[in-house]
């Protein structure tokens, strides 16, 4: 494997419990405010702006806009705690990663397989990629990431890419982290808020809740249930309500 797609496509290997990396503090450098606008989006990437097309067809309004602030979310955290990253990794791996990551949740695919749905996003994300022309050490970094973006854990090791997807993921639906205190710290107040103008929540809580309820009812061998009480956790996410 070539060293540049290490570094493009998040392929180190960092510890699954991200209290070590943090070393039990909400963050490594204090945040500042960075908004939308200090971020960009990488549209002008024809894989990203047909994978954005096709996530906003598939996905409920709630989960496409979730995605989106996953993206902004997981840039911020980039930049501000690992900005050695910054130079070398590919923001298309990172876009294609949020807008595919609840992918298996389209209300067309969720039953399409008895695979919970991480796993099976994770490969119809790989194929979807592929088959639009992307490097297929991208589609498997991406796919890598989505298939254990619920894979919460304090023993071995993820990749950089799968661990701030894990961290984005979580401050949105839950507020809170199980190996991370006070993770509502590691984003500034003004980019959290920013985010949130840009990408409206629209009761993504209460959304979100009943998708895992939905996938529990069909699959309970999913992996969902690894999280317990999952559903109830994001409805109480108290961090969010404000903004539901």
């Amino acid at each position: 494997m070539a060293a540049s797609e290490v570094t493009q496509n998040g392929w180190h290997a960092v510890p699954l419990d991200a209290g070590r990396i943090f070393n039990g503090r909400p963050y490594i450098n204090k945040p500042g405010p960075l908004l939308v606008s200090d971020i960009k989006f990488p549209s002008e990437d024809p894989v990203v702006a047909k994978v954005r097309d096709f996530a906003k067809e598939k996905l409920p309004r709630q989960t496409f806009s979730h995605s989106m602030r996953v993206y902004y979310y997981t840039t911020a955290i980039i930049k501000q705690q690992f900005p050695e990253h910054v130079a070398d990794f590919s923001p298309s791996t990172l876009a294609l990663t949020c807008l595919l990551h609840d992918i298996g949740t389209a209300p067309e695919l969720i039953s399409a397989s008895r695979m919970s749905f991480e796993f099976y996003g994770g490969i119809k994300a790989r194929e979807l990629i592929l088959g639009l022309g992307g490097p297929q050490d991208q589609a498997d970094a991406v796919s890598e990431a989505i298939i254990r973006h619920q894979d919460l854990g304090v023993d071995g090791t993820i990749t950089f890419l799968g661990q701030v997807i894990q961290l984005a993921t979580i401050f949105d639906n839950v507020g809170e982290h199980p190996t991370v205190d006070n993770i509502a710290e590691l984003l500034h107040k003004e980019t959290r808020e920013d985010v949130i103008r840009g990408f409206p929540r629209e009761g993504w809580l209460g959304c979100f809740a009943n998708t895992v309820r939905q996938e529990i009812r069909l699959k309970p061998w999913c992996h969902t249930t690894h999280i317990p009480d999952f559903a109830s956790k994001i409805e109480g996410n108290t961090l969010m309500k404000p903004y539901e």
